[in-house]
């Protein structure tokens, strides 16, 4: 397959849900490869809830993939998800791309939900065995620590066998999980440095565990904006993150300039070993995110994917 990119959604940046169907056709018709959403349990502004937003994808959409990015698991129980995973790529023929993580340690949900993060990687590893399980068509019996679950097996199954199961985070945890069951593995906040030691520590770790990791199955992601630097609504997304991850370099994961600048970066995350992309535009209204939009599918898009060769993997 190579290099595809994908669109996706931190927020809804949209003025109503016509304009958010709007965009999908757009995204659809224009050739981008995937469309992802974020997993938010609240939030102050509007927001999306992922699963729901896969379901409508497979009824509206032909074409395009699309997938969480990515569903806390630290949140849900694993036979609802396997079932609704199984459900939406058997309606969209098979164009579900499902990711999982345990949840980002900062966020509110927890809080909102009467959980710690602490402690929640062992019941994600279970969830996992026992989601993929039911995926392959067993019948599941499983009585662990954090899940007992009697007879359960679904129908209809998924329809890629096997359906790719993604793993997020780049902790010493996430980076086992992702060796020991996951078929891919995307990126969060993280600039091409970081996610080439990370993609090396998942190989090391999968050939250790006995397994490999298909090498065009590592993705990763950026926002980006069209404009020149110093743009205020740039600016104001700089300024956000920056609040919101004050250990970390707002210019890792937000790029602001022309196509230049988007597929240079592309070419630095390429060169640490990622193929797949999710590309998050900066916008203020419906117009704006329409335009950032387009200009990526005709600037950007359409020269990587008629790229005949790729740069070289980092050493």
């Amino acid at each position: 397959m190579g290099v595809r990119v994908g669109l996706g959604l931190a927020d809804f940046p949209f003025s109503s849900a016509k304009a958010f169907w709007r965009w999908v056709r757009l995204c659809e018709d224009g050739g981008v490869d995937s469309i992802w959403q974020s997993d938010r349990l609240v939030a102050a502004q509007p927001f999306l809830d992922c699963m729901s937003v896969m379901a409508a994808l497979a009824g509206a959409t032909e074409r395009l993939k699309f997938g969480m990015n990515v569903l806390a698991l630290g949140f849900r129980e694993p036979l609802l998800v396997a079932r609704e995973c199984a459900t939406i790529d058997f309606l969209s023929g098979g164009r579900l791309l499902p990711a999982f993580g345990i949840g980002a340690l900062a966020s509110p949900d927890w809080a909102a939900m009467g959980r710690q993060p602490q402690g929640q990687g062992a019941r994600v590893d279970e969830a996992l065995d026992i989601i993929a399980r039911l995926w392959r068509g067993e019948t599941v019996d499983a009585e662990g620590p954090h899940f007992r679950i009697e007879g359960a097996r679904l129908a209809p199954l998924p329809v890629q066998q096997p359906l790719p199961l993604w793993i997020g985070g780049s902790g010493p945890a996430a980076i086992r999980r992702t060796a020991r069951i996951g078929t891919g593995w995307i990126a969060g906040l993280q600039g091409p440095a970081q996610v080439a030691r990370t993609v090396e520590a998942i190989r090391t770790a999968a050939i250790e565990a006995g397994r490999a990791i298909d090498p065009e199955h590592f993705g990763a992601g950026f926002s980006y904006r069209f404009g020149a630097k110093g743009d205020a609504v740039a600016e104001r997304r700089r300024l956000a993150f920056q609040k919101a991850f004050p250990t970390s370099n707002p210019d890792d994961v937000i790029v602001v300039g022309g196509a230049a600048d988007i597929i240079r970066r592309m070419l630095d995350y390429e060169a640490a070993g990622v193929t797949k992309f999710v590309l998050r535009p900066i916008g203020e209204d419906d117009a704006d995110v329409f335009d950032q939009t387009r200009r990526l599918i005709e600037e950007v898009i359409q020269a990587i994917h008629n790229r005949r060769t790729r740069p070289p993997p980092r050493a």
